[in-house]
């Protein structure tokens, strides 16, 4: 109950913060992390795109290097085709600094 109720909030101050990132293609319009699983689902709503895009990483881990942190994300599944293709090639081979609060909390 205690890890739902992290998550939750996680979640929401992370979908803030992914749209600061994406705010250039598009909106995030939902995002649900999974902290036990370590797993995260992405909506999104890409400049371009008629329909939200549902991203889904089967996993995510936080390095630290000196006194930051940083997530990498591997396993991609996507609902679009060229997307699906692109993180596959790229995704596992970029890791995000992660702001303070979101290292704790991951």
């Amino acid at each position: 109950m205690l890890n739902a109720a992290k998550d939750a909030l996680a979640s929401r101050a992370a979908q803030l913060w992914a749209n600061k990132l994406i705010a250039r293609y598009g909106k995030v319009e939902g995002l649900r992390i999974d902290s036990r699983r370590k797993t995260v689902e992405v909506s999104c709503l890409l400049e371009g795109e008629a329909t939200p895009i549902t991203i889904s990483v089967e996993n995510y881990v936080i390095e630290a290097e000196l006194d930051k942190k940083f997530i990498r994300a591997t396993g991609f599944h996507c609902t679009r085709p060229w997307l699906q293709t692109f993180l596959a090639d790229f995704g596992d081979q970029k890791r995000i600094e992660l702001p303070p609060w979101a290292a704790a909390a991951l």
